[in-house]
């Protein structure tokens, strides 16, 4: 006999409750309540630099707004994410919910930077949500290989467009001049 697992929507993920002690964050993807460990301090610094590049990118610019984690990016009624870093240009702002306080639809960029607990929802469901979604471009940050996977919405699929390890440049085809040397994103690690 099949037991049916009940999937949770996101109003339904919004009303729950955690434990005022629970430091860990926690995500809807595919209907399925998922436990997020909180950040390390080597995820925080990695976090911390490529933020400070694109908040100087989007001041300098005028052209979007800069997130981080934790905020809720609702996707549809059964994937809810945190992405570590996101953007969304200016001509899609309509997607902030300043109301709710969250991000209603699919941001221009996200970047998500991988940890042992994080790696295969960020490099599957996630990744494939993100595609199906709209996401313009993924980057997925890989601390332990210090390199950066940039995945590009060609049509309806992603395609690898840029994988770098240790030096090189990032070129944004979603943000337009946006460029990131990625060997000082990991000194110091």
């Amino acid at each position: 006999m099949e037991v049916l697992k009940k999937k949770i929507t996101y109003r339904e993920f919004r009303e729950m409750e955690f434990d005022d002690n629970d430091e860990a964050w926690y995500e809807l993807i595919n209907g399925e309540l998922v436990r997020k460990q909180s950040p390390t301090v080597k995820h925080q610094r990695i976090s911390r630099k490529i933020e400070r590049l694109l908040d100087h990118y989007a001041e300098k610019t005028q052209s979007g707004e800069m997130f981080h984690a934790p905020l809720d990016v609702v996707l549809d009624d059964h994937n809810t994410y945190h992405p570590d870093i996101l953007f969304i240009k200016k001509e899609r702002s309509f997607i902030i919910d300043d109301k709710e306080g969250v991000i209603m639809g699919a941001p221009d960029l996200v970047i998500e930077i991988l940890s042992k607990s994080t790696a295969g929802d960020d490099r599957g469901a996630k990744k494939d949500n993100y595609e199906k979604f709209g996401v313009r471009e993924y980057w997925l940050v890989d601390p332990k290989n210090k390199s950066i996977e940039v995945y590009s919405l060609t049509g309806e699929r992603y395609k690898l467009v840029s994988y770098v390890v240790e030096t090189g440049k990032i070129t944004s085809s979603a943000l337009e001049g946006f460029e990131l040397e990625i060997e000082p994103v990991f000194e110091e690690l």
